[in-house]
């Protein structure tokens, strides 16, 4: 029988090769699983979303050419392989076996043959890897970017962190990570203050912001996102912040952690990786621009919005902010993934 965590593992990168997300999926199907199952499982699903390129390129390594292959059956090769190379505790035959019967389950059964010669030729041996984009295990044009923008040390630091999760930490009994942490106290928070969270969902930032005693009225586009804050605080609506604001009153501080690429928690998030376009970036930058103007709009005399991205790509931060005369943007704040610890952000504190 096939280990309930690689039977998991496998149906949840099927479903991320169309668009779904790993995290949200092992989420949602894992609660029934024996914690070190569900452990397992996500081991598998992460580390093959994140060493994707070097293991496409050790399927054509052992098979001594480029593979024209099914999606289902290159998913059973990638799992095999993440587990026999970069795990230690799996063992081997354990590891074959199932990915043979995941390819005989997705009714790819006259591949099974070709999958057993691929799999009994990986070992541990060192390889050569051809270029930067499968040793980083990132798309060119994403390390291009970066060495662009930080250099070509950051660059690879970037790509190297994305090769790893994130340490996490705990606040308020919620998971965050210490990156996002530093945004809230930005905004110079203190009791009775009025607060607009245009883009609050999850609601990590939220909560964060609430224990300084301020009053949220939190916005989400989403009903279903917006909805998970119900236990945090009373004061929810769902609105396009695109969109003109219904707000009669000004804010004392807004938060605008606004929705981007995600470039910043690939380590966190890998998928995005392969799924982001350059097209993508000039899409939100629209968006980012709509939210900002429409915040500003709604902040009181004296106060403090800031605008927030878990991006590293200057199109969705510095270009965004540049809207804004020079002098009311009063401090700025980039974390990058490799040379601080978490994932990456960037921040301005922007004062009318």
């Amino acid at each position: 029988m096939t280990a309930p965590a690689r039977v998991l593992a496998f149906d949840v990168l099927r479903r991320v090769e169309s668009g779904a997300w790993a995290s949200d999926l092992l989420l949602a199907h894992s609660a029934a699983l024996d914690p070190r199952d569900a452990s397992l499982a996500a081991e598998i699903v992460f580390g093959v979303l994140r060493f994707r390129a070097q293991l496409d390129y050790l399927i054509e390594h052992y098979s001594g050419r480029r593979q024209k292959l099914d999606a289902e059956v290159r998913i059973a090769l990638r799992m095999a392989i993440y587990q026999l190379r970069y795990l230690e505790r799996v063992p081997p035959h354990a590891a074959v076996t199932d990915s043979v019967d995941l390819v005989k389950r997705a009714r790819k059964r006259s591949a099974t043959g070709f999958v057993n010669a691929i799999l009994r030729q990986v070992n541990r041996d060192a390889v050569a890897w051809p270029t930067r984009e499968i040793e980083l295990s990132c798309p060119e044009w994403l390390l291009a970017r970066w060495e662009s923008h930080f250099g070509a040390e950051a660059a690879a630091a970037i790509a190297r962190a994305a090769l790893h999760e994130p340490e996490k930490y705990t606040r308020g009994g919620r998971i965050q990570d210490v990156g996002s942490q530093s945004i809230i106290p930005l905004l110079q928070l203190a009791p009775g203050q009025t607060m607009l969270d245009l883009c609050a969902a999850p609601g990590n930032k939220t909560a964060q912001a609430l224990e300084s005693g301020v009053r949220i009225t939190a916005c989400d586009v989403h009903f279903h996102r917006i909805a998970q804050l119900k236990s945090i605080t009373p004061n929810l609506l769902v609105l396009d912040g695109t969109q003109p604001l219904p707000f009669a009153r000004p804010f004392d501080r807004i938060l605008l952690d606004a929705p981007c690429s995600g470039t910043g928690t690939l380590g966190r998030n890998p998928e995005i990786k392969w799924r982001l376009t350059p097209g993508d970036l000039d899409d939100l930058h629209g968006r980012q621009s709509a939210l900002l103007e429409n915040a500003l709009g709604h902040l009181a005399a004296g106060g403090i919005l800031v605008y927030s991205t878990c991006s590293l790509e200057p199109e969705e931060n510095e270009s965004i902010v540049s809207a804004v005369p020079p002098a009311q943007i009063t401090d700025t704040l980039r974390r990058l993934p490799g040379r601080d610890p978490g994932d990456g952000f960037f921040a301005a504190v922007i004062r009318r």
